[in-house]
């Protein structure tokens, strides 16, 4: 009988194996060595992902051109500007062009004034409407009305400021749909669009049926990330839909409310220029001047470039500030924000 002699199918290295364990893992030495000793290099890590790097360059390079190179331009704050002369060879006047905020112009506060007022009612008003709308086409049954109520909400996004605001003229104007109905029954017109009073009533309207239906998109993401499991316990324990919003549904979205709002107290001061200045004529600047379009009167218009950018820079350090005093709160109740401590 011929003797069989054992053939050892792997060569070892310091009695383990190289070439055992599944496909795609790394046994050999060298490899194990280095994947349990320190990581990666800046050098390799760029060299690894020199695509996605490659991808990212025409994001960056708008980024540093549109938004980082005209900081540069906080400048003219501290300087008597003039277009015609180049930036850094305009007249230094100091913190003179800052008069007009701490030395309390008329002009400023009534733009400050408006800016706040009009916050206010879009945080109260603008900002839960999503959340609401969300929770509405959450709770439908089927998913095929579900897909075409959003296509319809979705739609008056991709609408610019100019189409949106012909359309309200169309319906509320003078000559629009309601007042020619008013007419052809014997009652007197109503000014919707060029009345003071209601001008923020009527900003926030505005707002509300061109973005709201969008907005719903991150809280429809967030409600199925809802484990169904706590609603299945929740109608176990006997709660009722109210009780099932109030203690499963709003926690579990808890975290994206208080980021979103967070990020829209960090752009508080900014209301809508376009959506503003397009109106603007209609009710007169004591009722709409808000701090972009103040910049812009005074700065573009009137040629007070210096004072239109002091106002820019300290509404954009007031927002930096919100924006960080947020967080920390956030913090405090125990939510991520929009950064880990």
């Amino acid at each position: 009988m011929a003797q069989t002699e054992r053939i050892p199918s792997r060569q070892t290295t310091a009695g383990k194996p190289t070439g055992s364990g599944p496909p795609g893992t790394v046994t050999d030495s060298r490899s194990s060595g280095r994947s349990a000793g320190k990581p990666l290099s800046w050098w390799a890590r760029a060299r690894r992902d020199k695509i996605l790097l490659l991808m990212a360059l025409p994001g960056l390079a708008l980024l540093l051109v549109f938004h980082y190179l005209p900081l540069l331009g906080n400048l003219i704050a501290f300087q008597e500007y003039l277009p015609f002369v180049p930036l850094g060879r305009s007249a230094w006047v100091g913190w003179d062009n800052f008069a007009v905020i701490f030395n309390g112009d008329a002009e400023f506060l009534n733009a400050l004034k408006n800016t706040l007022l009009i916050t206010l009612v879009q945080v109260i008003f603008v900002f839960p409407a999503p959340i609401a709308l969300a929770l509405l086409l959450n709770s439908l049954l089927s998913e095929r009305i579900k897909r075409v109520v959003q296509s319809v909400l979705y739609l008056p996004h991709f609408l610019s400021w100019v189409i949106v605001i012909a359309i309200f003229q169309q319906i509320l104007g003078g000559s629009g749909l309601i007042n020619n109905f008013l007419r052809e029954h014997g009652m007197g017109t109503i000014d919707f669009l060029g009345n003071p009073d209601g001008f923020i009533a009527l900003l926030t309207s505005q707002v509300i049926w061109k973005d709201t239906g969008w907005g719903t998109i991150l809280f429809l993401a967030a409600l199925t990330q809802i484990d169904p499991g706590l609603y299945e316990a929740a109608r176990v324990d006997g709660a009722s839909r109210w009780r099932q919003l109030w203690h499963v549904t709003v926690p579990g979205i808890r975290g994206l409310i208080i980021l979103l709002l967070i990020l829209r107290l960090g752009d508080s001061l900014t209301v809508g220029f376009e959506q503003i200045i397009l109106q603007q004529n209609l009710v007169g600047r004591p009722a709409s001047e808000v701090l972009d379009t103040y910049v812009y009167n005074n700065g573009v218009l009137a040629g007070q470039w210096g004072v239109s950018a002091a106002v820019g820079l300290v509404k954009g350090l007031v927002g930096v500030a919100l924006v960080l005093g947020a967080n920390k709160i956030a913090h405090i109740f125990g939510e991520a924000g929009v950064y880990k401590r």
